[in-house]
């Protein structure tokens, strides 16, 4: 009985999970139709693009790759801009470790890999404390499976028919603001929105530096920017907190 009630609560936290991901679903799909389109209009083949769809699975670091590739960029600064643009993805392995530090490590990393932004900021604001629960998992499956497939699915359509895509449709603006519309959400801190405004802002300055590497320059500092800003604003807290407690 115990084991039946078990199953039933992660099956209702699966389901839960897919609800809270489907309005998601179409803008992760427009941005992986997107992302294919613009690595065959960067000289990819179908081969090659597919590959890099389902091995990379991050669309930014595929589009900041991409100018790169076309230049024909040393290696090694194509392989940097991607390793800069996807450290977010440490930060995420870092928030979800908590959540799941018993399972086998062979698990943990293709949960990792699974894992994009949307889907670790819908589960952290449904799971924001660390420890066992065994609704968490299933949970966060209810999340990545369909964000993978959506992202998949529109990135396959998007390659196989990148060459029929006119670019008078401005398809890649299209893109961006359903993405846009997915993420700015997600950005639910002070300081996330300070990172965001300093990368953003450096990005812009930085346009026209050589290999695109301002875009590097504008994620590092937005990261560093948004880690001080939150220490501080911890600190301050806690500063308050104790204030409090001397007053009582």
């Amino acid at each position: 009985m115990a084991e039946t009630v078990s199953t039933e609560m992660e099956k209702a936290a699966y389901r839960e999970a897919v609800k809270t991901g489907i309005p998601t679903l179409f803008g992760v799909g427009a941005w992986g139709l997107v992302v294919g389109v613009a690595m065959i209009k960067a000289g990819l083949t179908v081969p090659l693009a597919l590959g890099m769809t389902f091995l990379v699975f991050a669309g930014s670091a595929q589009l900041a790759s991409l100018p790169l590739i076309a230049a024909h960029a040393p290696a090694w600064v194509i392989f940097l801009t991607a390793l800069v643009v996807n450290l977010r993805f440490v930060i995420f392995s870092a928030i979800l470790a908590p959540h799941f530090s018993y399972l086998p490590w062979r698990q943990r990393a293709w949960l990792g890999y699974l894992s994009g932004d949307i889907s670790v900021g819908l589960f952290m604001y449904r799971y924001p404390e660390p420890g066992f629960d065994q609704r968490k998992l299933p949970y966060l499956k209810g999340l990545i499976f369909p964000n993978w497939t959506a992202w998949q699915v529109g990135s396959v359509i998007g390659i196989l028919l990148g060459s029929q895509v006119p670019t008078s449709w401005g398809l890649g603006f299209a893109g961006t603001l359903a993405i846009l519309c997915i993420m700015l959400p997600l950005v639910m801190n002070k300081a996330a929105l300070v990172g965001v405004a300093v990368a953003g802002a450096i990005a812009l300055a930085s346009v026209n530096m050589p290999y695109k590497l301002g875009l590097l320059i504008s994620v590092l500092a937005g990261m560093a920017v948004a880690m001080a800003v939150e220490e501080w604003l911890e600190k301050r807290h806690a500063d308050a907190v104790d204030n409090g407690k001397g007053q009582a």
